[in-house]
């Protein structure tokens, strides 16, 4: 009875907050069309054909399943030539798979940090690198976002035993900026500290061969651990770690939720070596990607619509208030627009946004479109915006 009390009473809080989650089953009807600009499907791969196709062959040679961690004997060919690939991608000595990024985040810092170590986070990292702080148990400060100062005052504060290890996301996944590599690179080597990134949003989309943010243009000594996630920009799931043989062997040793975890279906690890394929075969998906960014931030200026600065596909319009979140994107929805509606705790109290994704898998047309009915909604709306 106790527990049915205290249950019913949180949801029914979260209900009169305004932040009640729920899940769309998505079944479009023949011959519709929803125009999504709310999925982190950045190159239009996830539905890819080719993928389907991929993957379908890795289960017929290798199973539906890999049937064991890769401890045991869930480690298939496919599992070991992806790692080989994202390594190359990379610039990497060698990759590790994980079944999720929250897995391969939550590994990597319970694998790397103890209650000796000095952790320093953005204070916008992703819930999975916050998490994982928690559970590694590590002294660990927050710094304001992007703020160098504000880290290398902290590093300068930290007691001189202990390892130290700085920890941001690549592109961050709510505001769309990025962080400052070249800067946080130069900081950790004048306090000895290692620096790890997680480019999940920077992957496939950003750099010169779609290495991410940190990809080949920093070496291992500079990022020693970076982390990439596979359902995004690659369109599949799982993701990976990527660095040197110390690192590597730490985590194959050490880090839990790869050592207890059954290894992703080789099929998937088909798909994504497909979808590399595709990535360095078609470098038109990153040209027209970039190419409706341009387009959507210059018509949105037009328009007087005020997104966050933002040179990533992920573009998000702040609207503040959690229930205007709300009827904007079921406005949307209604003209057959999916949008991301974004409330806190994941961002912020005061900053709920609208969070558009772009695609290069979108057409000129939907984006124009789209960017109507914002400034419609705009128009609309009687309360100024933040």
């Amino acid at each position: 009875m106790v527990w049915r009390q205290r249950l019913s009473a949180r949801l029914a809080r979260q209900r009169e907050a305004g932040l009640w989650r729920e899940r769309l089953t998505m079944t479009p009807a023949p011959g519709s069309r929803v125009r999504d600009f709310a999925s982190n499907d950045y190159l239009g791969l996830a539905r890819d054909p080719r993928l389907a196709e991929a993957q379908s062959q890795g289960a017929r040679c290798f199973g539906a399943g890999a049937g064991a961690s890769h401890l045991v004997n869930g480690h298939l060919l496919p599992h070991q030539l992806l790692e080989e690939r994202l390594a190359d991608l990379t610039g990497r000595p060698r990759a590790l798979l994980f079944s999720t990024g929250y897995m391969a985040n939550f590994g990597t810092l319970q694998a790397l940090c103890d209650r000796q170590t000095h952790l320093f986070q953005d204070r916008l990292n992703h819930a999975s690198l916050l998490d994982g702080a928690r559970l590694a148990g590590a002294h660990s400060r927050r710094f304001h976002h992007r703020d160098l100062e504000d880290l290398e005052r902290l590093l300068g504060r930290a007691e001189e035993t202990g390892p130290r290890l700085v920890v941001s996301d690549g592109v961050f996944s709510m505001d769309g900026d990025m962080a400052d590599i070249d800067g946080l690179a130069t900081v950790c080597a004048r306090h000895d500290a290692w620096l790890m990134i997680d480019d999940a949003h920077g992957l496939g989309v950003l750099g010169e061969h779609g290495d991410g943010c940190v990809g080949r243009r920093f070496d291992a000594e500079q990022v020693p651990v970076l982390v990439g996630t596979l359902g995004k920009a690659l369109g599949t799931a799982g993701a990976f770690v990527a660095g040197d043989d110390l690192l590597i062997d730490t985590l194959i040793q050490f880090a839990r939720p790869y050592i207890y975890t059954t290894a992703q279906p080789p099929g998937m690890a088909m798909a994504t070596l497909r979808a590399l394929d595709i990535l360095e075969m078609e470098p038109e998906r990153r040209r027209r990607l970039h190419e409706h960014l341009d387009h959507f931030r210059a018509r949105a200026a037009e328009l007087k619509l005020p997104l966050l600065a933002s040179p990533t596909p992920i573009q998000p319009l702040l609207l503040g208030d959690s229930a205007r979140v709300m009827r904007w994107s079921l406005a949307l929805r209604e003209t057959g627009f999916m949008v991301g509606a974004i409330r806190p705790p994941t961002v912020p109290q005061g900053q709920g946004r609208l969070r558009i994704t772009l695609s290069s898998g979108h057409r000129r047309e939907d984006i124009d479109e789209l960017l109507e009915r914002l400034a419609e909604l705009l128009a609309a709306d009687p309360e100024p915006l933040p």
